[in-house]
């Protein structure tokens, strides 16, 4: 072999030599790269890098449809099992959107939002407060009356000349006692029992609602602003603008409501006093209690007041039925329409089939809540689905 030829297979594997570690460096490197890489990982996710997805076999596709169902079943199960507290939250907040523009108004006069949620706190305790002195103490008299006129009708009884024959052939005092002492007495206790656990729930349920509102009231510019955070930025301008109208007919519909209860509570309370009805105060918080309830709210007040006077004498009841009969007429023709025209925009229609339709659901309290509910639902098909259809 001549010397040129050795020269060039000396070259050659120098250079293979050298492609060798080079490619050697290159592979420490990477590894040294991927080892830092995966340390970086290992520090940003501590708990390790994610591993591969399982398989989607029939057996997991059909665990985890499985695991849906039974998860759907439970979440329905807890809502029905706490609708009662999920009704007392929204009615609370429902009536804090309700007293918020009255807030909003003794803000607008100089004071601080915390005087004036005070303020229209101490009102409605008040209100409150005035219903139990109206109510409670006639009633109470009633009974009490009743107890103590027990033994005269007892002995006006034991002494008709019929009765006495009746007794006579069939022991039937006896009987009554019997009666008495064994079922009726237990029976009434029962039911005084549960009665007063009634009203116990019924003072709990209440407080419990005022606090409620309270807080909401309190806090209701901090729900908006954390609720409108939930809401892509772009549109949250237009999402906070619809929510604020909401908001207001909301609040105008229970404001307009709640004029409308006490107008229809004082003219029966001036009319009542002038018929020489007993109770008039108390009879005409009832009307204005009713009267919040669309649709059957005021029929139920007339019915109940004009009983309560037929009770007292025939031509007080004749007067009570004609008036409430005229009034409900002014009512809903003239003073329901001048007072909602500006705080819900919902036609007559649909302002009835919604509070048959909550009425169905949640009873009274669905009624209550069914026509801002449909006045929202309206506003935003208004201005939300019918622009994008005429998009499309």
């Amino acid at each position: 072999m001549s010397a040129n030829a050795e020269t060039d297979v000396e070259d050659a594997a120098g250079a293979a030599a050298e492609a060798e570690a080079k490619a050697e460096a290159g592979a420490e490197a990477t590894g040294a790269e991927a080892e830092a890489t995966g340390a970086d990982a290992t520090e940003r996710q501590p708990y390790g890098l994610p591993g591969k997805p399982l398989a989607r076999g029939p057996f997991l596709f059909g665990l985890v449809g499985g695991l849906g169902v039974l998860t759907a079943i439970a979440i329905a199960q807890m809502v029905v099992n706490s609708l009662s507290t999920i009704i007392l939250v929204v009615v609370a907040m429902f009536l804090a959107v309700g007293l918020n523009p009255a807030v909003e108004a003794l803000q607008r006069r100089g004071l601080a939002r915390r005087a004036a949620i005070t303020i229209v706190f101490a009102g409605v305790i008040v209100t409150f407060a005035l219903f139990g002195l109206a109510v409670v103490p006639p009633v109470g008299k009633e009974l009490a009356d009743f107890v103590a006129a027990v033994p005269g009708y007892l002995d006006e009884l034991s002494s008709h000349p019929t009765l006495k024959q009746l007794d006579a052939d069939y022991q039937i005092l006896p009987q009554l006692a019997q009666f008495v002492t064994t079922t009726l007495g237990p029976s009434l206790a029962t039911g005084i029992m549960g009665a007063s656990l009634v009203v116990l729930d019924g003072v709990f349920t209440t407080v419990t609602l005022l606090v409620l509102m309270l807080y909401f009231l309190g806090s209701l510019h901090t729900i908006k602003a954390y609720l409108l955070k939930l809401v892509p930025a772009s549109r949250r301008a237009r999402t906070g603008a619809i929510s604020e109208e909401i908001l207001a007919g909301i609040g105008g519909y229970v404001a307009g409501n709640v004029l409308i209860s006490v107008i229809a509570g004082v003219l029966t309370w001036i009319f009542l006093s002038v018929a020489g009805v007993k109770y008039a105060l108390a009879l005409a918080l009832v009307v204005a209690l009713t009267d919040l309830i669309p649709l059957v709210g005021a029929t139920i007040g007339a019915v109940v007041v004009t009983a309560v006077a037929l009770l007292q004498s025939v031509p007080a009841g004749i007067a009570c039925a004609v008036f409430f009969l005229v009034y409900q007429q002014v009512e809903n023709y003239l003073i329901y329409p001048r007072v909602m025209k500006r705080s819900v925009d919902v036609t007559p229609a649909v302002t009835v089939i919604a509070a048959l339709f909550g009425g169905a659901l949640l009873g009274i309290v669905g009624a209550l809540l069914a026509i801002p509910v449909a006045a929202a639902i309206a506003l935003i098909i208004r201005e939300v689905v019918i622009p994008r259809q005429a998009r499309a």
